[in-house]
């Protein structure tokens, strides 16, 4: 099932003359000394699918319509169990065994109104090809590998930018990925099989809110064409010490999934 929330447009209810933009602005006054007018234009211009909309994911999504991105695809299956509580902030406690997607795409709406969402309740497989093609740039916030790897083969085909984001306890880790120019993921991680249960490692709320606001952080940069994205390099973040190193990341020229692109 999928959700699909036009919201009103104010700059197309004044017919896009200045009058309309003026207000549209005003809710972004204090990140315009930032991003400026036309970086705020890209934004609003701009589709990023977010792949996983718990608690980095969500975190992400929340980050980028308060931003005010101009449309989000979300991929996330599943219902809503009491442990998603203590980070999946984008959830309801009263909507307990509900559907994730409805509920995540009712709290993105209540904070932007403007923002164009597309809510599918399901995993990312081959059959995900449309949404990637659509974005102008993709998210990684899935829990699993196998998800993570067909993500990773689907952005690489259709050259989309990956800002691929994951956390482990108090560990975070975040690289922007552009297929054609850095590694990507099977590079990064070559493809095996997982031996490990996908639910089973340790969350905290505050770690994967930080990493998904990183995430959120990517993404505008690289739309708005700000600052330095995290290209050819990979963040590694301890929360408990803040410590913190950059690893440079080379691409691997006999990869299975991007040496031909």
């Amino acid at each position: 099932m999928s959700y699909m929330h036009l919201g009103e447009k104010v700059s197309s209810q004044n017919g896009g003359n200045a009058e309309g933009e003026s207000w549209e602005f005003l809710r972004y006054e204090r990140q315009l000394r930032l991003l400026g007018r036309e970086g705020q234009r890209k934004l609003k211009a701009a589709t990023v699918m977010v792949a996983g909309i718990g608690g980095l994911g969500g975190t992400a999504a929340l980050y980028l319509a308060a931003a005010g991105i101009g449309r989000l695809i979300l991929a996330h299956e599943g219902v809503i169990g009491e442990p998603d509580l203590n980070r999946q902030i984008l959830m309801d406690a009263d909507q307990i065994g509900q559907e994730r997607m409805a509920t995540a795409v009712r709290s993105l709406k209540r904070l932007n109104p403007d923002v164009v969402i597309e809510g599918y309740n399901a995993k990312i497989t081959a059959e995900s090809e449309n949404w990637v093609r659509r974005a102008d740039l993709v998210i990684d916030a899935r829990y699993d590998f196998p998800e993570r790897y067909e993500l990773n083969r689907l952005c690489v085909a259709a050259r989309k930018p990956m800002v691929e984001a994951a956390m482990y306890g108090f560990e975070v880790s975040l690289t922007t990925i552009i297929p054609g120019v850095t590694p990507c993921l099977a590079c990064i991680y070559p493809e095996r099989e997982q031996d490990w249960e996908p639910f089973g490692f340790p969350v905290l709320g505050a770690t994967s809110g930080l990493v998904g606001c990183l995430a959120a952080l990517e993404a505008v940069k690289w739309i708005a064409g700000i600052g330095q994205p995290l290209v050819h390099r990979m963040l590694r973040f301890h929360t408990l010490d803040l410590s913190q190193f950059v690893v440079a990341l080379r691409r691997n020229p006999d990869c299975a999934c991007c040496k031909s692109r």
